[in-house]
């Protein structure tokens, strides 16, 4: 398990003064899983952003006690073990909750479901419990995400960083 925080530390693409802001990568409490938060970070720095990647096997509270320090621009939670949608709707649930996340921008993606695509109302279910986009690795592109992530607002967020006692 990983509690610790891993920041991204390079960017062959933008200076750390040029970033947008910061996005937390991260999985969901069952899933072990590594490369695909490496490739979600090189690619999210490759769009401008500081990274922090929470590693895999992430429990919920650690994410929310992440998100209230860092104050996240963008929360990505990434799933291969096919656990995804169960475990988002718990990990959705326990940001939301929280008022200083409630506005935090949270998506979902990977392998979400043990049976392979998503259904439509199985995407809508996440997207109602409150995640803002649902990103199947069967029906979405790699391209899809990136134009998510570039449209996001460059301007401060008016949630302030929190300082979380242990």
């Amino acid at each position: 398990m990983s509690a610790g925080l891993t920041h991204g530390a390079t960017s062959a693409v933008s200076a750390a003064g040029d970033r947008r802001g910061t996005v937390i990568v991260t999985t969901v409490a069952s899933d072990s899983h590594t490369w695909n938060l490496v490739f979600l970070q090189l690619l999210i720095e490759e769009l401008g952003y500081e990274v922090i990647n929470l590693g895999p096997c992430v429990p919920d509270q650690v994410l929310v006690d992440a998100c209230r320090e860092s104050a996240p621009d963008l929360v990505v939670i990434s799933s291969v073990n096919g656990h995804g949608h169960q475990d988002g709707l718990r990990v959705i649930d326990a940001l939301r909750t929280r008022g200083e996340l409630a506005s935090t921008p949270v998506v979902i993606g990977g392998k979400l479901g043990v049976a392979g695509q998503q259904s439509d109302a199985a995407i809508g279910e996440l997207i109602s419990a409150g995640f803002d986009a649902v990103f199947d690795d069967a029906s979405t592109t790699t391209r899809e995400f990136s134009r998510f992530v570039g449209a996001l607002p460059t301007a401060p967020r008016a949630l302030e960083r929190t300082e979380v006692v242990a």
